[in-house]
């Protein structure tokens, strides 16, 4: 008899949460310190989307995907969960960039990035500091059509070592091109340039563990292994809204949902494009998806120890920077991040995870047998690479994992196996949902403004407060009088 995951819920609920990505997570958090019944559903055995984690034999623990966020994260992290998350967010200080045009170690912050623009690029300071300050400036209501790479060639024309110092680093965090619009660029690196790049010690399976235990002491009903088939909507007096949702074949009641999932994936398949504008319906299927990733998990044999190389390392091989070439399927370009003991305190382990950026329709395309071929190419260019920077290396490993934009869209089920979201349209379409449907709501990696665990975290915050809105004017609408009609 198949495992009843709903067995013990309620039929209804204040707010259905569809995925426990960050800003899932963090929605159904705020939520609950509201007072709102939460009902958070994940079909994946494990929390967390890409931030998250697994285990292999040997004693290795990977965490996925490439984790390094601003210093806005410790205050998110405080505000909206506990200061002992917040305390456990560190500074990654040795980033490392070799490639054809230049080799340099930098902290990653703004004192440092204008003393190398200064001393090694030989950029004028009055034109480092204007560049740190403008971009400081911009704003996401800015109607601003000027593209990344027409923004730096404005500041540093012909200068194609500096584009690539500033751009590279943003790239691989969230799929950012020279073609995308410049505040999509400018808003991420600002914020990164504030203090430089953190990360979580003691791993994401420490980092998830201590978000469900908060989520349960807030209340949170917690459901694994529930797949959401459906939004249900219903109409009355002419006018639509959010009524509940059917998961696992079960229907359950809410006033709100709260969608984790991909934007198109919420909108083209858990709803319906019916239930909505033909204009919005048209503007939602335009969203273009963004890119992917593939990362290399390398597992160092318990006993062993490798030397402090830096903590990320932007390695590549290619002349200079192409937004096509980062995501090319043979790409040379990749990143690095060394997890030392200290970023696991207590484990001696030591394992490193190799990120290249990547399209997902190079990697449906394969057969069975080109994919595996592939991925173990992937394993090996990545070993070989790394041999630069440690000499032995391949007999210092003794695991070795490769996962593609395939990979992402099975364990988490993103549109196109998308590590990135979608371009920054998207954006707009999410903001624009609950006005078309009342008690549907979104948030997650939309607009590349919105990538990344920041961007994620501060977005399920500003749903949430949205939601906790709608809810209220319905519980006032239900509470309001009837109309006294004056005798005649």
């Amino acid at each position: 008899m198949a495992h009843d995951w709903l067995n013990g819920i309620d039929d209804r609920y204040d707010v259905v949460v569809i995925g426990s990505g960050l800003a899932g997570l963090t929605g159904a958090n705020c939520l609950a310190k509201c007072g709102r019944k939460v009902l958070l559903l994940e079909h994946h055995y494990q929390l967390g989307g890409l931030a998250t984690w697994f285990t292999r034999k040997g004693g290795h623990i990977f965490d996925i995907s490439l984790h390094g966020f601003p210093v806005g994260m410790i205050k998110s992290a405080r505000k909206y969960w506990t200061q002992e998350i917040a305390d456990s967010i560190v500074q990654l200080k040795g980033i490392r960039f070799v490639n054809p045009q230049f080799n340099l170690t930098t902290t990653f912050d703004r004192t440092d990035f204008t003393r190398l623009l200064i001393e090694h690029f030989q950029v004028s300071s009055a034109t480092v500091e204007q560049f740190f300050t403008d971009l400081r400036a911009m704003n996401f209501y800015d109607h601003n059509p000027e593209t990344t790479g027409e923004m730096l060639e404005r500041y540093f024309p012909g200068r194609d070592d500096v584009k690539r110092f500033l751009m590279e680093p943003i790239a691989y965090a969230n799929g950012s091109t020279l073609e995308d619009p410049a505040i999509t660029y400018g808003i991420v690196f600002s914020n990164f340039m504030s203090k430089g790049v953190y990360t979580f010690r003691g791993g994401t399976d420490l980092l998830i563990r201590k978000m469900s235990e908060e989520l349960q002491r807030n209340g949170v009903e917690i459901r694994k292994h529930v797949v959401v088939e459906k939004v249900v909507v219903e109409e009355s007096a002419g006018a639509k809204r959010v009524a509940g949702v059917v998961a696992n074949g079960r229907t359950i009641r809410c006033e709100a949902v709260l969608s984790n999932s991909n934007i198109k994936g919420t909108i083209l398949k858990l709803v319906g494009e019916e239930h909505f504008t033909p204009e919005f319906a048209a503007q939602a299927r335009a969203v273009r998806i963004n890119t992917s990733s593939c990362q290399v998990y390398l597992g160092i044999r318990k006993g062993e120890s490798i030397p402090q190389i830096g903590d990320l390392i932007f390695v590549s091989d290619s002349p200079r920077l192409s937004s096509e070439e980062l995501v090319d399927f043979h790409t040379r370009s990749r990143t690095f991040s060394v997890y030392y003991p200290e970023t696991r305190p207590g484990s001696e382990r030591y394992t490193v995870v190799c990120s290249l950026n990547g399209r997902y329709d190079d990697w449906n395309r394969l057969s069975a047998e080109e994919y595996q071929r592939e991925k173990a190419r992937l394993i090996e260019e990545s070993i070989v690479c790394l041999e630069r920077f440690i000499p032995g290396m391949r007999a210092k490993i003794d695991w070795t994992e490769a996962a593609t934009p395939r990979t992402i869209e099975h364990y988490t089920r993103h549109w196109m196996g998308t590590s990135f979201g979608t371009k920054f349209e998207g954006l707009k379409v999410s903001m624009e949902l609950p006005n078309q449907l009342p008690g549907l709501h979104h948030a997650g990696s939309v607009g590349i403004i919105m990538s990344g665990w920041l961007g994620t975290i501060n977005y399920g915050v500003i749903a949430a407060n949205n939601i906790d809105k709608y809810l209220l004017a319905r519980r006032r609408a239900a509470a309001a009088p009837e109309p006294i009609l004056a005798r005649s």
